[in-house]
């Protein structure tokens, strides 16, 4: 049972003391949020302040966009979908995560995957989309196409934080990655989409 599994995997990794993060002034462990057995997933870099104090992934005004976007060309709201990031602590003053706590991290968002077994991928950013695909390409240069990943595909976009930054074009990019996102959906006959289609 997916769920089960994912409670112990979050306990686990609510305790966890594996890297500098865990003694660097974290206020909790963002481990993940969502349906145990959803078709798509989002993964993210690392938790910001505002997730760090709520314990919840993508909360503060990036969330807000992500939830926005996600309802307006998905169609859908968290309910349906799971989120996480590739580091479940907060690198202090939100700087890039370190290779050391990537690395250190990276079994527990493995074991989600494998869990959940999305059928779409969505990665948020340059490190997820690197992390995920095993690559050095930037995210400008791996969005707009889908790559196959353990039997799913992953569609690479923009972190919701650069959106907010960089305006018209990126906002208009990220909405192209979640329509091609939704039509790969489709195409895997996930749900909820499968259902609305027919």
């Amino acid at each position: 049972m997916p769920s089960a599994l994912l409670d112990a995997l979050a306990a686990e990794a609510v305790g966890c003391t594996k890297c500098p993060l865990a003694h660097q002034g974290r206020t909790q462990v963002v481990f993940g949020v969502g349906n145990p057995d959803a078709d798509l997933m989002f993964i993210g870099e690392a938790p910001g302040a505002e997730e760090d104090r709520q314990g919840m992934p993508f909360v503060g005004r990036s969330g807000q966009l992500l939830d926005r976007i996600m309802l307006e060309e998905l169609g859908i709201d968290r309910q349906w979908c799971y989120i996480a990031n590739c580091v479940k602590c907060r690198p202090p003053g939100n700087r890039d995560p370190l290779p050391l706590e990537i690395d250190t991290c990276r079994p527990y968002l493995d074991r989600q995957l494998e869990l959940i077994a999305p059928k779409v991928i969505i990665t948020l950013g340059r490190f997820a989309a690197q992390l995920v695909l095993a690559t050095t390409d930037g995210v400008t240069r791996l969005r707009g196409r889908s790559h196959p990943f353990r039997g799913a595909v992953v569609v690479p976009t923009f972190h919701p934080a650069a959106v907010l930054r960089g305006g018209g074009e990126p906002m208009a990019q990220m909405r192209a990655d979640f329509v091609r996102a939704k039509r790969e959906l489709l195409a895997a006959g996930a749900e909820p989409w499968t259902s609305w289609a027919a």
